[in-house]
């Protein structure tokens, strides 16, 4: 295990996103003196999904729209803020936006913080002075994309994808010279192989995945430049292979009657070059999406026992339920496992890669289908697991929704929702509507859970103190034990927490814990965005799964800071 500088520079934390933090002050046996250390109001009230920066005693925050950057100075009592940019996004992004104004973070590296706009741009500003460097302008919200993903920067390019499934976008990729911010490569995930940069050095495993531009032949006729395939959720990146491995998103529109075939490269797995973005290899983890299980989540880097060797792997917990291992050298599907209860799919067929359906589940028009298993966001979301080496455990904060569904014709009209269905959800068996599972990969099975009440859409962190840290959405930030799951501390915040936290080393020497509380996001809708509760279909059906939510926590965008008393 690589020592810890205390920083934390990255949404990930790594090139691997293992959101394990190698400090060891704060342990089980101390976490319960843990207290505030300061706050900092970010004067926002949208969905805060960013995780704070620690870079040589600083502290970065990136704000949900308007896209605020501060910086802290952590060397001063009581972190005063040493400037604050601007970017002034287009006010017009609002409308267009999916699911809330959301950004989920930025990233530093060489000097520069980088990171997203709401509105299309990609903005580098100098770490110490908060000047601007340059600005790349990337999407377009005319056609209805917007940028909410944090960027990835390795290998001296910034990494960066659209958002807009649910618009009637086109997905992509792009990478921008981390210097200059010029354009080094753009590579879309729908329509023809060279647009798609699959060429001779794309080899993937399986044989659904062989062919010429399936990208088009998987679609009716020009469905495919409508056809979503985003890019909003995390990259990781393998510097030993030099490949970026990131999901796309759900194929558009959500009804599956408007796009027969497999959908080809939506809700799956890419493997890129990073110098060039040439495809590599790609693995759909759900064939011709039937219920928005997009395939945006996390890839975990980790060297995993097969036999007697240990090979590179991706660990995933998808979108659809299934706990996937991957060899990432080639997109190999070594298990793919449940890890919570599961009934619109039978299995993964591991010979040919595919997901089995459930034919009776299978949306129609002119009939509900009803209990569909899990719901439309998934087993789990956005929100990241997190993996720590010492336990060889994955930490996953996720879902028990399952969910009625109707779909109809959509129309396609530039810049306006695309999405042809009606979604009901509410709680799973059980009727706790969120989970917080210790999953052992080579075991595949649960090591110890716990339930929860609503939905948990909050991020993991993980320590070698032996912790873990996650938050919930009426506003309690936890501290458990990573090996048993026993509550060792909690804390009340202001508002609900759908945001990351992040471990880091003070200029005191001192470990401590943050986060941002502040509701919001697809889940927290009903609360930033002020929705009717008796709408059970608003935010796309996830109104009536959290319709007490407004009783139980209020808007927010509060940063907390927590270290040990003395």
């Amino acid at each position: 295990m690589p020592n810890d500088d205390g920083n934390w520079i990255m949404p990930g934390k790594d090139y691997a996103s293992s959101r394990f933090s190698g400090l060891t002050e704060i342990t089980p046996a101390n976490v319960k003196g843990l207290g505030l250390a300061f706050t900092f109001a970010t004067g926002t009230t949208k969905g805060f999904e960013a995780p704070p920066l620690v870079v040589d005693g600083t502290m970065y925050v990136i704000t949900p729209f308007p896209n605020y950057l501060y910086a802290l100075d952590l060397t001063q009592d009581g972190a005063p803020a040493k400037w604050v940019f601007k970017p002034k996004p287009a006010a017009a992004a609002q409308g267009v936006a999916c699911c809330d104004v959301v950004n989920r973070g930025a990233v530093y590296s060489d000097g520069k913080i980088f990171f997203n706009t709401l509105d299309g741009n990609t903005i580098a500003v100098d770490a110490k002075s908060g000047k601007q460097v340059w600005r790349t302008t990337l999407a377009n919200i005319q056609k209805g994309e917007t940028i909410t993903m944090a960027p990835l920067v390795a290998d001296g390019k910034v990494l960066v994808g659209n958002s807009g499934g649910e618009m009637g976008v086109r997905g992509w990729i792009a990478a921008l010279d981390a210097g200059r911010g010029k354009l080094a490569w753009k590579a879309y995930n729908t329509g023809p192989d060279k647009d798609v940069l699959i060429g001779p050095d794309f080899k993937p495993y399986y044989a659904g995945e062989k062919g010429k531009d399936l990208g088009v032949k998987t679609w009716p006729p020009d469905a495919w430049k409508i056809g979503g395939a985003t890019v909003w959720g995390w990259i990781s990146y393998d510097p030993e292979l030099k490949l970026i491995y990131y999901g796309t998103s759900n194929p558009g529109p959500w009804n599956p009657e408007q796009r027969p075939g497999d959908n080809k490269w939506a809700t799956g797995v890419f493997a890129r070059d990073i110098s060039s973005g040439k495809a590599r290899w790609f693995y759909q983890s759900t064939s011709h999406d039937l219920y928005d299980h997009d395939d945006i989540n996390e890839s975990i880097l980790v060297d995993y026992p097969v036999g007697k060797e240990r090979i590179p792997a991706l660990l995933r917990p998808g979108r659809n339920g299934f706990f996937y291992v991957m060899d990432r050298r080639n997109g190999r599907v070594i298990a793919a496992t449940p890890y919570g209860f599961i009934n619109a799919a039978k299995g993964v067929d591991l010979k040919s890669g595919r997901l089995i359906p459930v034919p009776e589940k299978e949306p129609k028009s002119g009939r509900v289908v009803r209990n569909i298993c899990p719901a439309a966001p998934g087993m789990k979301d956005w929100n990241p697991a997190a993996f720590n080496p010492l336990t060889g455990l994955v930490y996953i904060p996720h879902l028990n929704l399952c969910m009625d569904e109707g779909v109809m014709e959509a129309n396609y009209i530039a810049g306006t929702p695309y999405v042809g269905a009606e979604v009901k959800m509410y709680a799973g068996p059980g009727g706790n509507r969120g989970v917080f599972t210790a999953w052992d990969p080579v075991q595949r099975k649960p090591r110890w859970e716990i339930k929860e009440d609503l939905p948990l859409f909050s991020p993991a962190l993980t320590t070698a103190g032996g912790l873990v840290f996650y938050g919930t959405m009426d506003g309690w930030f936890k501290a458990v034990d990573a090996r048993d799951g026993k509550l060792l501390w909690r804390f009340k915040a202001g508002s609900g927490i759908i945001g990351q936290p992040i471990s880091y080393r003070g200029p005191d020497g001192r470990q401590y814990v943050a986060v941002v509380a502040g509701v919001g996001g697809w889940a927290g809708a009903i609360v930033s965005g002020n929705l009717d509760p008796r709408d059970p279909t608003a935010a796309l059906g996830m109104v009536n799964a959290v319709k007490d939510l407004p009783n139980k926590t209020t808007a927010g965008g509060m940063l907390y800071v927590f270290r040990l008393p003395g």
